[in-house]
C-alpha cells in the first residue's frame, strides 16, 4: 500500500542527530500509548466506516440512479462537505472509471456559478446538497440558485429526482427543504465530523457515482486501521505525529509541508489542510499546513523551503514511476545536447526530481518524510485518507487540544448572517 523513511536512516537517528532522542523517544511513547487505546475502543466512527456497513444500501440505490438518469453532478458543499470527495475522485481518470462527470463548486464564486449554469444541460444534471448542520449558509445559497436554474429549464424527470440531500437527522433546514421537494434523503453521520467525512456517505456518495470503488476505499482504510492497531510504535500516523510535536517543541517547526509529486493527489493537499488546520489551530497552539505539489513547485516554492527559515517539516508522497509514461526520443534529445534525457521516460524524470528534492532538502538541515505509494488505487488512497486522519488525532492528543470541534469559526458565520440580514 504505503510505506515511509526518513531518507537513509530511521526517524529515532534522524532525531538522535539533532540531539533529540530523548525528546522524540518521549513523544513516541505518549504517541503508542495513546493509539494502542484508541485501537482498543475501536476507533471513533470516521475510521469504523466498512464495504459492508449499512449505509452502502443507500450510497448504491443513490448512485444508480444518479448514474442511470443524469450525465453531470453537482456537488454543493463546502469545507469537509466537498473537500474529501475532490480528493477522492481525482484519481478517477487514472482508473478508467465509468461514472458521470463531478462538478465541485466548493467556493461560493458568483462568477463561476453562471459559468458553470451556462456550460451544463439542466435536463441531464443531478445535484446533491450536503450540509452536517444542514445551515451551512453558502451551500443554502447554492441550492436555491440551482432550483431556480431548474425551473427554467424544460425537463424530462420531475424536479425532484434531480436533487438529493446528506445532512443529520432533526429539524434543520437543508433537511426540511428536500423532505418538501420529495427527493432522496441520506443522514450525515451524527457522530463523525465533516473533516473527518470523506469515508462516509459523504466523501463515497460522490466516489460511486464516479465509478471508483466504495469498497476499495473503505478496505483500504480497514487495513492502514488494522495496522495501526498490531503495530502502533511504528504505524505512519503515530512516527509522524511524535516527529511533529517534537520539532514543534524543541525546533519551532511551525509548518507542515506536503507535497505529492503526482497531479492525481493535488486536491487531497486541500483535504489535508482543512484537515490540520481546522483540527489542531487551537488554544495558541499548532503548525500551519502549507501545500506544494512536484515538480512544478519546485520552480516556485522551492528556493523558500531550502533558503528561507527553517521552520518546516516535510513529507514527500512519491508514486514509483520508473518507465512511466511518454519515452523521449533519444535523437531529438541528443541533437539539443539533452543527453540526460536521451530516452528516458516522463516518469523518470520525477522520480529523479523527487529524489533530487528531498536530498537537497536534507543537506539544507530540513526533517523530511517520505511517504511512498504504490499505485493510484481505491486502496491506496483510502489507506492514506485513514492515516492521515489517525495522524491529526494522534498529533491533537500530544498537543493537549480536542482534534473535533472548530469555536473560532463560529464568529464569523454568525456575523455573515447578521450583515446579510442588515444588507
Amino acid at each position: 500500500m504505503f510505506s515511509y523513511s526518513f531518507g537513509d536512516s530511521s526517524a529515532l537517528d534522524q532525531f538522535d542527530k539533532l540531539g533529540l532522542k530523548n525528546a522524540y523517544l518521549a513523544n513516541l511513547e505518549k504517541a503508542t500509548k495513546f493509539a494502542t487505546n484508541f485501537a482498543a475502543d475501536d476507533f471513533l466512527p470516521f475510521a469504523r466506516q466498512t464495504s459492508d456497513a449499512a449505509d452502502m444500501v443507500g450510497i448504491r440505490e443513490l448512485s444508480s440512479h444518479i448514474r442511470n438518469n443524469f450525465t453531470d453532478l453537482i456537488v454543493l458543499g463546502t469545507g469537509g462537505s466537498s473537500l474529501g470527495a475532490q480528493a477522492a475522485i481525482a484519481i478517477a481518470p487514472y482508473q478508467g472509471a465509468a461514472g458521470v462527470d463531478i462538478h465541485t463548486p466548493d467556493s461560493l464564486d458568483p462568477f463561476l456559478m453562471d459559468r458553470l449554469f451556462n456550460r451544463l444541460n439542466p435536463a441531464r444534471t443531478h445535484i446533491i446538497a450536503i450540509s452536517k448542520s444542514g445551515t451551512t449558509g453558502e451551500t443554502l445559497a447554492q441550492l436555491l440558485a440551482c432550483r431556480s436554474w431548474l425551473e427554467r429549464a424544460v425537463l424530462i424527470k420531475p424536479i425532484k429526482d434531480h436533487f438529493s440531500f446528506i445532512t443529520e437527522p432533526g429539524e434543520r433546514a437543508l433537511r426540511t427543504y428536500g423532505e418538501d421537494m420529495g427527493s432522496i434523503i441520506l443522514d450525515h453521520p451524527d457522530d463523525v465530523g465533516g473533516r473527518f467525512s470523506v469515508l462516509t456517505n459523504v466523501g463515497m456518495l460522490p466516489v460511486a457515482a464516479s465509478g471508483l470503488s466504495v469498497e476499495g476505499f473503505r478496505n483500504g482504510a480497514a487495513e492502514v486501521c488494522q495496522d495501526f492497531a498490531n503495530n502502533p510504535e511504528t504505524a505512519v500516523a503515530v512516527v509522524g505525529a511524535a516527529a511533529t510535536q517534537t520539532l514543534s517543541e524543541h525546533r519551532g517547526i511551525s509548518q507542515i509541508l506536503l507535497m505529492p509529486y503526482a497531479e492525481s493527489l493535488r486536491s487531497f493537499t486541500r483535504w489535508h489542510g482543512q484537515l490540520w488546520a481546522e483540527s489542531l489551530g487551537k488554544d495558541g497552539l499548532g503548525t500551519t499546513p502549507v501545500r506544494a505539489v512536484g515538480p512544478v513547485d519546485q520552480h516556485s516554492q522551492l528556493q523558500l523551503y531550502l533558503d528561507g527559515p527553517n521552520d518546516k517539516f516535510c513529507t514527500i508522497v512519491t508514486i514509483p514511476s520508473y518507465g512511466k509514461g511518454p519515452r523521449i526520443d533519444p535523437e531529438e534529445a541528443r541533437k539539443y545536447g539533452l543527453d540526460y534525457m536521451a530516452a528516458r521516460t516522463i516518469g523518470d524524470m520525477v522520480t529523479c526530481q523527487s529524489k533530487a528534492t528531498q536530498d537537497t532538502l536534507r543537506s539544507k538541515g530540513r526533517m523530511v518524510r517520505e511517504l511512498v505509494v504504490d499505485g493510484l488505487t481505491e486502496e491506496n488512497l483510502g489507506g492514506l485518507f485513514i492515516s492521515f486522519m489517525l495522524e491529526t488525532v494522534v498529533t491533537a492528543h500530544l498537543m493537549g487540544v480536542d482534534a473535533y470541534d472548530q469555536p473560532a469559526v463560529e464568529e464569523g458565520k454568525r456575523l455573515t448572517r447578521k450583515y446579510l440580514g442588515e444588507l
